[in-house]
């Protein structure tokens, strides 16, 4: 029989929180806490005016806040501010999880990056928007290292499916490349009929991707270099194809 683990004690909890707060290195004047209000009272006029000045821009990225930080995308992202969540990846920000755990406190909400909240909260704009942005459509993140501090990592697909996103969100994400041999489909509980997200799935998966998807998809990741992304409006192509590109009707 294997030993149970310890229990965390409140010593344990406190730790890990003062971990999560900025280091001296990593004091800044209060920029980033503005950046957060600004999109808490999603106002994103005085976000724009913010994000004009180096200063804020070179923290767009930061996470403030006591308990768990949180960067103001992400923030954009659960509160479904859409303005916002725009300006800030106009300006840079990261649409992927970076998380900052130490691996003793690492589980399984440690990836939750934006795209996760946007689904979680059925702001489905804001989700398109960071897919638009790079955010990767299985797990939100692109750092091996990140994803392998977590137990058990779910996919977007999986935690759509399982939370009963509406079938526009897994549309997307199988769209947008999700790898859809990923996620374990959920087990009916009845004879009922499948979702309409399960059925999208399982198309998906009996069905290779057209010819023209899977040229959108290779045109999108190089678009996804640094500085590439901007450059899409400049292309000299006809509007239908520039609008394809752009996952636009």
């Amino acid at each position: 029989m294997e030993p149970r683990p310890d229990k965390m004690t409140l010593m344990d909890i406190n730790k890990m929180f003062s971990l999560l707060q900025p280091g001296d290195a990593e004091e800044d004047s209060g920029e980033s806490e503005e950046l957060s209000r600004a999109v808490c009272q999603d106002d994103h006029e005085a976000l724009a005016g913010l994000l004009s000045q180096d200063s804020y821009r070179r923290l767009i990225n930061r996470r403030s806040g006591w308990g768990v930080p949180c960067s103001p995308l992400r923030l954009a992202a659960a509160r479904g501010s859409v303005r916002s969540l725009r300006l800030l990846l106009e300006h840079g920000a990261e649409p992927n999880a970076r998380a900052r755990l130490p691996e003793w406190a690492a589980n399984t909400a440690a990836c939750s990056g934006p795209l996760y909240l946007a689904a979680a909260y059925g702001h489905l704009e804001c989700f398109r928007l960071l897919l638009l942005h790079g955010a990767d459509p299985d797990y939100n993140c692109t750092e091996p290292a990140v994803l392998a501090q977590i137990r058990e990592p779910k996919t977007l697909l999986e935690t759509c499916l399982r939370h009963g996103c509406r079938a526009d969100f897994i549309r997307l994400l199988i769209d947008f490349g999700a790898n859809v041999s990923l996620p374990a489909v959920p087990h009916s509980d009845g004879p009922g009929p499948r979702s309409e997200g399960l059925q999208l799935l399982l198309h998906a998966r009996a069905h290779p991707k057209s010819l023209l998807s899977q040229s959108r998809l290779a045109m999108r990741r190089l678009l996804k270099q640094p500085g590439c992304l901007a450059t899409l409006g400049e292309l000299e192509i006809p509007t239908a194809l520039a609008k394809y590109l752009q996952h636009q009707p």
